[in-house]
């Protein structure tokens, strides 16, 4: 059985995130879908609900699992005996940025990493331009799935409601 893992901190869950799991769905006889718990980052949504949006996005994939971890990636890829790390890529940027990562996680463990350009039509997409659109109460349901869409809308609602003279300084 071919297992891979793809480990990202989907904050939030994106369809160009969906499109890369999906085709590694199809290739990959098992796809551990791991969501990233790191400390000194800040998330918008905890470890759980972005877990439960990919677990939710993902329930017609039968050979899809949803698990967080905090650690490192090739750690994790042991743990589930996986043949390899799987990571999107949109553009130049993240193929260098994945590509270093890449050439960390074979030297300290030896598990190689399968990149997979998203499809064109999510090319633009990333998590840090959502999540600067629904802050300014923008229309983010062509980049997010549903569930997602109303999770972003209902945080940025929760925000604005806490502090009303509070506007995201997020250059768009």
């Amino acid at each position: 059985m071919s297992t891979v893992v793809c480990v990202g901190s989907y904050d939030p869950l994106t369809y160009g995130h969906l499109d890369v799991i999906d085709r590694a769905a199809h290739l990959f006889d098992r796809v551990i879908v791991a969501v990233a718990k790191n400390s000194k980052k800040n998330y918008l949504f905890d470890v759980a609900e972005r877990a439960a949006f990919i677990t939710e996005a993902t329930e017609t994939l039968a050979n899809v699992q949803v698990v967080t971890w905090a650690g490192l990636a090739c750690d994790l890829a042991a743990r589930y005996q996986a043949k390899a790390l799987v990571k999107g890529i949109r553009n130049s940027t993240d193929t260098d940025s994945e590509m270093t990562q890449a050439f960390a996680n074979r030297q300290l463990s030896g598990i190689d990493t399968i990149l997979i350009p998203t499809s064109p039509e999510n090319a633009l997409i990333s998590s840090s331009v959502v999540k600067e659109i629904a802050a300014y109460g923008g229309d983010v349901s062509g980049f997010v799935p549903p569930q997602v869409a109303q999770a972003l809308q209902k945080a940025f609602a929760a925000s604005s409601e806490n502090n009303p003279s509070s506007n995201p300084s997020l250059p768009l």
